[in-house]
């Protein structure tokens, strides 16, 4: 009997966030958010990351000050240990997340090599 992908992808959902990776980055966000210092520098920095990402898709060139002022806040942030840590974490749970994008995406790589 066939499973209903639904239910598959919810038992995936529910298996990621018991994951040690995921509750790592839970944590790690935690703290950033409970300090006052890290909470304004670490959305600052996603601030920036939104407005130059838009920026890039709109097609627009970034700017010499643009790119100063995103190394000046990366450099801040590097500086932060709690929001390096949040980094990091996030980093590991892209790395998961990417490999079971593979996974999952296999039967249609699988495809359309045959045809090839």
């Amino acid at each position: 009997m066939a499973k209903n992908m639904h239910d598959v992808a919810y038992e995936l959902q529910k298996v990621i966030t018991e994951n040690p990776d995921f509750q790592a980055l839970k944590v790690s966000y935690a703290e950033v958010q409970a300090d006052v210092e890290a909470k304004q520098l670490f959305d600052r920095f996603r601030m920036m990351q939104m407005e130059l990402q838009q920026k890039m898709m709109q097609g627009e060139q970034l700017t010499d000050e643009d790119n100063q002022q995103a190394q000046a806040v990366v450099a801040l942030v590097q500086q932060n240990a709690k929001i390096t840590n949040l980094m990091q974490a996030e980093q590991r749970l892209n790395v998961l997340i990417g490999d079971l994008n593979k996974i999952i995406m296999k039967p249609l790589e699988d495809l359309y090599n045959a045809f090839m």
